[in-house]
């Protein structure tokens, strides 16, 4: 077959992305043909521009998931992977990772075209909330061990598991339809070329927390700083014999007293329910190793492994503000607290890859391990209702989120224009949080009381104090595979048919009691101390019960099974026009139902069951204007779906953003139109101009709003949004010699400045003739709960980024200032009512970093020092509400400057 100069470059552009002759296989989708510059020959290709992220000739290993011949990709970039692919991509590869020094993979996308973290982890892009965007691990899907949301936080990811992140803004059929803002996809370390051993270690100090008072209670003793318990906080025995056993606690006839007494009396003790003082927070700390090699085995086989392990503790502590209010104009305080929180997290990672290599076909196995926990202490003191009683509040928790994820991909040649690829993966979610213990003592400062002047707790359910304890669990399995099919038609023409299945199962459950004393309790015994108040012999003596507050849906089990085929074609019209389109078949089944834990049954909630079909289909059409410069124009239909928690109606209570929540039975699918145009201009190696608009449609999308005296948020589907904007992003390289001579120090070395900002503006539409299915509600009515012209939650209509620095050619030595800005954002809406409380406002504002990395040379071995200076402006985080002149501060804390200080070796 005779194959004209364009197609001969696009498919040996994808080659030398996805293939090297010692390279192994990375589990991803097909790549789809790149375009190439008008007139490019098979012998020009190796004279394209490198990755505009990636020095000349420096190795990088990067995910495309697209559809053509290959899967992977891991070599020797020469060419520009942002121009060739046929969509709008953004990509960091592991030098631009390195660069920012970030460690964990949110942090580095943060500095993306577009792209904003918010809360743990939570990547939000173009302003649309992380609903609308996906995570995939190697091209295949990830669950999630948050309660809250179905996308996985992307801080749980240590970067330096992580060879390259690629960020897919237009939508393509051979992702799943869940696609609003984009999807990324992160590249795991690839096998190695030529054996190695790197071994690093870090320091870092917090201004905030390190040397500065903290809390923490004794917890699991010795073990936590592994971020393993060593048994202290399993299921105490006749807790777990209640579980089993069906028995409802507040039923007498089932639970008695003196049963209830003695499950009572093994819950809390010295060990989970006091807080210590902390006089002098330690610093954080981190090491990391990795290791890897390749060998061939007789003439046809090469085998490669790696190996990757990380540890890191990160003591944090934040002194907050956290206000609420009940009036419209926020002239009266419902609650006005101070609290003093801090957390202990211990981040454990490993990785572990197998591959071969037989002729052209690749098989390879990857392993990821990640277990993120977090021990927590906090005490809070203030008022409610701007009464003169004062209350003291302490909370210890202990909470597990663990990821483990195993892929297996195959690529096979089976013919010379015909390519099958096959992936199958599992990945499991956890998290625990056993022992959540919430104490409240009250101070009435009152003449008239004869204990007016000390903290009080008689557990009388809020009045004068309380107590309660939570064991909350969440097990989410996730099975997923695909194939795709992929040969060339013609000279300009390739296709690619595929086929996906994915099933998340998730069993999630929350068992809150709360310890209620009689009446009759005396005075002088509720001065004790958590674990003495608490102890089994007040218990029996004075008869305290246990009362197990969610006795409707304290459990629940989700299932979402996705089945779907798709067609997509390339097609080279001319040497300077081509076209990606195709279309996606998806039929999805979403299934969330409390689960009876109960023997005798209890009247539960309503569940959900949504079964639909679509068909979303995609065009993206690339006109090379001139070299180097060409305009891209692309179109879709996606969908977004309810995430699992949002559907249960059952009360849950976030730490992080300290607001309790409630599910909407009721909610549907969104369905999204979307639009762009794309001006690109690669005008030198490695830099490039670029300019685009998009447009968003969004049918029925899920927002938040604020309902009850509790302030409890709840989800609903408005009647539709609009979403509009622009993105600007330059890359520019200046040589410092014309400017400061050929000295020895400014010989091999170039100014980076690399800039980029977002514009995005969305507005709801509500009419009032619109309705809002809400479950349990007594209006449905669309204007009770969302105003016209809002904007959606999560959305700053301004994101910048400047990253300007100084780096050598030769070799490593960068210095880099990295400065980002976002504008507020909505976090969550105001509290209904006529008229409705202002919106919660986040205040990201402006972020200034600074980062250096220098290599020496070590005994033969080269050694990096790296240096980094976070948060120099000393930005808080500011969450606020504002009616004219009144503002409450619904949580507000100052954020510390971070220095950093790590070395690392490679042998």
């Amino acid at each position: 077959m005779t194959i004209p100069p364009r197609c001969a470059a696009l498919l040996l552009a994808t080659s030398a992305l996805v293939a090297s002759a010692a390279a192994l296989a990375q589990d991803t989708p097909p790549v789809s043909p790149p375009s190439a510059p008008a007139g490019s020959s098979e012998t020009d290709t190796t004279q394209a521009q490198p990755d505009e992220t990636t020095p000349p000739g420096e190795e990088v290993e990067v995910s495309i998931p697209g559809g053509t011949d290959e899967i992977i990709v891991t070599g020797r970039v020469d060419r520009n992977i942002a121009r060739n692919s046929e969509q709008v991509v953004s990509v960091l590869s592991s030098a631009e990772i390195a660069r920012t020094g970030e460690g964990n993979i949110a942090g580095a996308l943060s500095r993306v075209t577009g792209l904003s973290v918010v809360g743990s982890g939570l990547v939000y892009v173009r302003g649309l909330g992380d609903r609308y965007s996906s995570a995939l691990l190697n091209g295949s899907p990830l669950p999630s061990p948050e309660p809250l949301r179905r996308v996985v936080p992307l801080d749980l990811f240590p970067s330096g598991v992580i060879a390259s992140s690629l960020v897919q803004k237009s939508y393509s059929v051979n992702f799943p339809g869940e696609f609003g803002g984009g999807v990324i996809n992160l590249t795991t370390k690839a096998v190695p070329r030529d054996p190695f051993l790197t071994i690093g270690a870090g320091l870092s100090i917090d201004s905030e927390t390190t040397g500065q008072l903290g809390y923490t209670y004794r917890g699991g003793g010795r073990s936590d700083w592994t971020g393993f318990d060593d048994g202290t906080r399993d299921i105490p025995p006749l807790l777990a014999e209640y579980f089993a056993s069906g028995a409802n606690l507040n039923n007498p006839n089932e639970v008695t007293p003196a049963q209830n007494r003695s499950i009572a009396g093994q819950l809390v003790n010295f060990g989970n329910a006091v807080v210590q003082r902390v006089g002098n927070m330690p610093p954080n700390g981190s090491v990391s190793t990795s290791a890897g090699t390749a060998f061939d085995v007789g003439s046809d086989l090469r085998l490669g492994v790696i190996f990757a392990a990380g540890y890191s503790s990160r003591p944090q502590t934040r002194d907050a503000i956290q206000q609420t209010s009940l009036s419209a104009d926020l002239g009266t305080i419902e609650s006005d607290f101070r609290q003093v929180n801090t957390n202990q997290q211990v981040v454990v990672n490993a990785l572990l890859g197998l591959g071969a290599e037989f002729g052209d076909n690749r098989i390879r196995w990857t392993n990821l391990f990640i277990r993120d926990t977090i021990k927590q202490a906090r005490l809070a003191i203030g008022n409610r209702q701007e009464t003169d009683v004062d209350f003291l509040q302490q909370r210890t928790a202990w909470f597990e989120r663990q990821l483990i994820d195993t892929q297996i991909v195959g690529e096979f040649k089976l013919g010379p224009d015909l390519n099958l690829d096959l992936r199958a993966a599992y990945a499991n979610s956890q998290r625990e949080a056993p022992d959540e213990i919430s104490i409240e003592y009250a101070r009435t400062n009152s003449l008239a009381d004869p204990f007016g002047d000390v903290f009080v707790n008689r557990l009388n359910n809020g009045a004068r104090g309380d107590a309660e304890i939570t064991f909350s669990d969440l097990d989410e399995d996730l099975y997923s595979g695909g194939l795709d099919l992929t040969g060339q038609l013609s000279d300009r023409l390739s296709a690619t048919f595929g086929g996906y299945y994915s099933r998340t199962d998730r069993r999630s459950s929350r068992r809150n009691f709360l310890f209620v004393a009689p009446s009759s309790f005396p005075a002088g015994v509720d001065l004790f101390r958590p674990d003495f108040l608490l102890q089994p012999s007040v218990i029996d003596g004075f008869g305290i019960s246990l009362i197990e507050v969610d006795t409707g849906t304290p459990a629940f089990r989700a299932r979402l099974e996705n089945v779907a085929g798709y067609v997509k074609a390339n097609w080279a019209i001319t040497d300077a026009l081509s076209v990606d389109a195709g279309v996606r078949f998806e039929h999805a089944r979403q299934q969330v139902d409390p689960i009876a834990v109960f023997a005798t049954p209890i009247a539960g909630t309503a569940g959900t069951f949504l079964v639909n079909e679509y068909w979303l289909p995609a065009a993206t059409v690339t006109w090379e204007l001139a070299p180097g410069m060409q305009v891209r124009v692309s179109g879709s239909k996606t969908i977004a779906r309810p995430q699992f928690r949002e559907l249960i109606f059952q009360r849950y209570f976030d730490p992080d953003s300290n607001r309790p929540y409630i599910g909407n039975p009721l909610l549907v699918d969104s369905e999204l139109t979307n639009g762009e145009a794309r001006f690109e201009y690669y005008f030198a190696p490695e830099q490039r101009l670029s300019l685009s608009g998009f447009y968003k449609r969004i049918e029925r999308p899920i927002e938040t709003f604020i309902t009850g005296g509790d302030l409890t948020t709840s989800f609903a589907n408005a009647p539709s949004a609009d979403l509009y904007g622009g993105e600007v992003e330059a890359v520019k390289y200046f040589d410092t010699a014309p400017i400061f001579g050929e000295g020895a120090f400014w010989a091999d070395r170039r100014f980076v400045a690399i800039a980029n900002y977002t514009f995005s503006k969305s507005r709801l539409s509500v009419k009032p003739s619109d309705v809002v299915p809400v479950f349990g509600a007594a209006s449905s009515i669309a204007t009770d709960y969302f105003r016209d012209g809002d904007p959606l939650t999560g959305q700053s209509d301004h994101i910048a980024n400047l990253q300007l620095g100084l780096e050598d050619t030769e070799r490593l030595s960068q210095q880099t200032l990295l400065i980002s800005y976002a504008s507020d954002r909505v976090v969550s809406r105001g509290l209904n009512g006529s008229p409705r409380q202002p919106d919660v406002i986040e205040r990201p504002g402006l972020r200034i970093d600074f980062v250096a990395r220098e290599e020496m040379d070590f005994m033969g071995s080269p050694v990096e020092l790296k240096f980094e200076a976070r948060n120099l402006t000393g930005e808080g985080r500011e969450e606020f509400q504002e009616a004219g002149s009144n503002r409450i501060d619904t949580n507000s804390y100052d954020i510390g400057r971070v220095f950093s200080l790590s070395v690392s070796t490679t042998f």
